[in-house]
């Protein structure tokens, strides 16, 4: 059996001028998970990354761990997390009055909680195509093509990689919950509320072969289960 290996990236700057980009805290909790798998003798074969800043950063700090020792992880755009900021914006602008918001709500939204109650009014009106993007909406992604590229991505690497491979993933939760869907065949309902849960520098492994596939585990952080580590336990 091979296995897939996916960890959810490092804590972003979320309020700062670029939220694409690991915060002190998102650094320590992945030097953290290096540590723990190297104490333990973990190796892998290879290492993919998505594009984005964050994504990068966490690979990074784990390339020590496999084979050969690579400069980079290998970058496929396709384990990006789904843009949720113009999903937000169409939100905004189409729907949030209607739900009870007031007008006067204004992109970018700095508070965090308010910022998570908005996202998820959002992401579940875009799950239901409900969600009407305009020629300006040029980032805006279907939830159907999220879904698609997720699916085809994870499918290219088990059809790439056989023979007890153990591959490493640096991605996000988005990708995460739709990878457990690939897996679990549950509902695009369940995808959501399954990102919700993912927590930063996560482990979530996949094994597949003998045309068998299955979850062996799902959002594990047993780097930081220790007392001293409580407060590196984030969500975003």
């Amino acid at each position: 059996m091979s296995e897939l290996i996916f960890i959810r990236h490092g804590q972003a700057s979320f309020g700062k001028a670029s939220y694409d980009k690991l915060s002190e805290k998102g650094v320590e909790q992945i030097k953290i998970l290096a540590r723990h798998w190297r104490a333990l003798g973990e190796n892998f074969d290879c290492i993919y990354s998505g594009s984005l800043l964050r994504q990068r950063e966490t690979a990074k700090d784990l390339l020590s761990l496999v084979k050969g020792q690579p400069q980079h992880a290998t970058v496929n755009p396709a384990f990006n997390e789904y843009n949720g900021d113009p999903l937000i914006q169409v939100y905004l602008r189409d729907h949030a009055t209607e739900d009870g918001y007031p007008p006067d709500l204004q992109w970018p939204i700095p508070d965090e909680k308010l910022f998570q109650k908005l996202f998820e009014a959002a992401t579940a009106r875009w799950i239901s195509n409900s969600l009407s993007p305009g020629v300006q909406d040029r980032d805006f992604e279907l939830w159907q093509d999220f879904q698609h590229r997720v699916y085809t991505a994870v499918d290219k690497l088990m059809e790439q990689h056989t023979d007890g491979s153990r591959v490493l993933v640096s991605t996000s939760g988005g990708v995460i919950a739709m990878v457990l869907q690939r897996v679990l065949q549950f509902p695009d309902e369940q995808v959501i509320s399954t990102n919700w849960m993912v927590r930063n520098s996560s482990v979530t492994r996949v094994k597949y072969g003998n045309g068998k596939l299955s979850m062996t585990q799902f959002n594990s952080l047993a780097h930081l289960e220790k007392a001293e580590y409580k407060e590196l336990v984030t969500y975003r």
